[in-house]
């Protein structure tokens, strides 16, 4: 009870915990199989009892029972999910007559008493439900999609997704722990909203990534936008993979002294990977304010409301030592973490600093005001990757009728002998596009031809559908098409 009771309150912030009846462990903690296991006869009588004791943890707290096999043994799986009414106490003996009630809390792999400053911070915890995981009275269980549902549970390999088709999709929410409320007026939560409804911004304003694209620079007169809405876990992998194809590029530096040419990125994708699913993963949704990723030629921000916890030191960032006592929305890491997309474990950070230095590229910036309304991650370009800012605008000028005929002639000779020999294909390769030109530099290629034909528009690079894949396309746009037909490069 006293364990239950330390989940309950969920005091770091984890999301509960499991508590197995009939397994017996060693001396180092580790699960002794086969299991020890209960008898049949006695499950019922078993959960009559946990029945009365939960009763006694105030306020009381029953968690989600299950019975299970394990090998031919039963086995009464507990799950205690973090409560919505902490701080939660419990007797220190269920069966003595004169009872004490104590605050519990998990550390590391015991369940301890809730004592001193911790056990203040606790108190001041009471009723304050985390965000994500409160009913939203604006919306209706039906809101709900079921075809969301069943593919997150088929992708997480849950047994559920067997029986999920099957039962009542207020049962299936209340398994899920995404519907709350009592059973004659039941609520869906945030956290099921934001990941199991077609158009969460409908119910969060703002939900969306925004990907905008400086090809002048932050200070220049052009900028690309694209927004992403939708599921939470669909919109940050879409907003991943547009920016993998269209902005991530890979240079390749040969060396006369050895066969082995260096190759790097121009933003590693595993750093923008982390930095984007920690801003989806810690934003406050309900502020009314977008995540924004910000992309020019020198570095890719990304900037999400608010900033991270007090109780961080921005250079604890800086040394990859952050460490967070307590998470923000605890139930859309549990999701994201079931998803493969974090871990959970203030992971990020030290990711993001490792991504980076084994691309060679430049330490990121972690930047937050002191009230922390705001968290900026700067990801710098890698300095071979780095392109004159100047020098690419003055070269490619912006594909539309105004292009003025001073411009054209010196463009014309070198993009539109790229576009003309993608004029007989939906898609190319880098190397059939070299094959095409009679190239055999890459690096010269890179420069010359492929880096000025996709910031004018004219080319734009595409990705199969695998997240990680690296073996980039490239395709001519409508722009390209009206530029050939106006230029009349290619025939």
């Amino acid at each position: 009870m006293r364990t239950l009771c330390a989940f309950a309150n969920d005091f770091a912030n984890l999301g509960g915990g499991y508590l197995v009846i009939g397994q017996d462990c060693d001396a180092d903690g580790r699960p002794v199989f086969p299991p020890v296991g209960l008898d049949e006869s006695r499950i019922d009588k078993i959960q009559q009892e946990l029945l009365a004791a939960c009763q006694l943890i105030q306020p009381p707290s029953f968690p989600a029972l299950s019975v299970e096999q394990v090998e031919g043994r039963h086995l009464i799986v507990l799950q205690a999910p973090g409560g919505m009414h902490r701080p939660y106490k419990a007797p220190a003996s269920v069966t003595a007559k004169h009872k004490t009630w104590h605050y519990y809390i998990r550390r590391y792999g015991s369940t301890v008493e809730s004592k001193g400053a911790d056990g203040q911070e606790l108190l001041s915890l009471t009723a304050n439900v985390p965000w994500d995981d409160r009913l939203t009275q604006q919306a209706r269980v039906e809101d709900l999609s079921r075809t969301l549902m069943l593919d997150y549970l088929r992708e997480v390999g849950s047994a559920l997704a067997d029986d999920a088709a099957a039962m009542p999709l207020e049962a299936l929410g209340r398994q899920m722990n995404v519907v709350g409320g009592s059973t004659e007026a039941p609520w869906p939560k945030n956290v099921g909203l934001l990941f199991f409804n077609e158009a969460p911004d409908r119910f969060f304003p703002y939900t969306q990534i925004d990907v905008v694209w400086f090809p002048e620079g932050a200070g220049g007169d052009r900028f690309e936008e694209k927004i992403f809405k939708g599921p939470l876990a669909r919109m940050t992998r879409e907003a991943l993979g547009y920016i993998q194809r269209n902005f991530l590029t890979e240079t390749v530096q040969k060396h006369p002294d050895r066969a082995e040419a260096t190759r790097v990125w121009n933003f590693p994708y595993v750093a923008i990977e982390e930095a984007l699913v920690n801003a989806v993963y810690h934003r406050a949704y309900e502020e009314r304010e977008p995540i924004e990723v910000r992309i020019s030629w020198e570095e890719l921000v990304i900037l999400s409301f608010p900033g991270p916890d007090r109780s961080i030191r921005l250079e604890d960032f800086e040394a990859g030592r952050a460490v967070s006592r307590r998470y923000r929305n605890r139930r859309i890491g549990e999701f994201l973490k079931e998803l493969d997309l974090t871990e959970g474990r203030s992971t990020g950070v030290p990711k993001i600093l490792k991504a980076m230095a084994a691309n060679g590229s430049p330490a990121p910036l972690f930047e937050t005001d002191d009230d922390r309304a705001a968290y900026v991650i700067r990801l710098p370009v890698h300095p071979l990757a780095r392109v004159d800012e100047g020098a690419a605008t003055e070269v490619t000028p912006e594909v539309t009728p105004e292009v003025t005929p001073e411009v054209t002639p010196e463009v014309t000779p070198e993009v539109g002998r790229l576009a003309a020999a993608m004029r007989q294909g939906d898609e190319l390769s880098r190397q059939a596009l070299q094959d095409a030109l009679a190239l055999k530099d890459a690096e010269h290629f890179r420069k010359t031809y492929l880096l000025p034909a996709l910031v004018s528009g004219v080319v734009e690079m595409t990705l199969p559908d695998t997240p990680r894949s690296s073996k980039q396309r490239y395709r001519l746009t409508a722009q390209g098409l009206l530029w050939l037909g106006r230029t009349r490069e290619g025939g």
